[in-house]
């Protein structure tokens, strides 16, 4: 069973929904039983960091991420929840988070243009790729250069380049995926990269599947 942390930061339904249309067991949950009972556990986020940091601890859901990860059952934290994995983000001045890895969340910087010369407005909102080595699990079957569907104003820069799985090009190359042992993180929204998006999710599944 994989769980969803659902701390109150929106509806999160559509991550849910992705998971059990492939035929994964996937409840998003508010009860801390089920998510230690879980073989797998997913942090999504949406919307401000802050608020996503401050709805984790305020509901003991910090602790139970940073419980999870202690020991050793995988998880996956999406978009925001993604950066929620890193020490602190500058969105909306400095917020804490769980500081499970090391480094920073940024805003893109301003007057970035692509390729071409032109412009690159910030958010970032649309489909972009994923460029990485085929090595890392999560990522079986899906090739570099696929396309995911991004949305976010801010980026994660990890504090050590080994925990980058996968880089996006979007005015600099930033990380779009990460992982640290047990930990996993994807910045763009898999629930609705369509088939890419649900090979990734399909992967973590197989992935808590194999722990003992």
């Amino acid at each position: 069973m994989i769980a969803i942390i659902d701390y109150g930061i929106g509806n999160l339904r559509s991550v849910e929904k992705a998971f059990l249309h492939m035929g994964a067991d996937a409840r998003l949950t508010a009860d801390p039983a089920v998510v230690r009972a879980a073989r797998g556990v997913v942090v999504p986020g949406v919307g401000a960091f802050g608020a996503c940091a401050l709805g984790l601890r305020n509901g003991g859901f910090a602790a139970l991420a940073l419980e999870t990860a202690r020991a050793g059952k995988p998880l996956l934290g999406i978009c925001v929840g993604m950066q929620l994995l890193f020490d602190s983000s500058e969105e909306m001045g400095q917020h804490a988070g769980l500081g499970l890895l090391p480094g920073r969340v940024l805003r893109f910087p301003d007057g970035m243009v692509d390729a071409a010369g032109q412009r690159l407005k910030v958010p970032q909102i649309g489909w972009n790729q994923l460029h990485h080595d085929g090595s890392d699990p999560l990522l079986a079957g899906v090739s570099s250069g696929s396309y995911a569907y991004f949305v976010h104003s801010y980026y994660c820069a990890p504090a050590e380049p080994s925990d980058v799985v996968a880089t996006t090009d979007y005015g600099l190359d930033y990380a779009s995926i990460v992982r640290r042992d047990n930990l996993w993180g994807v910045q763009f929204h898999p629930e609705k990269s369509q088939t890419v998006g649900l090979r990734i999710l399909r992967n973590f599944v197989a992935i808590a599947e194999e722990q003992p």
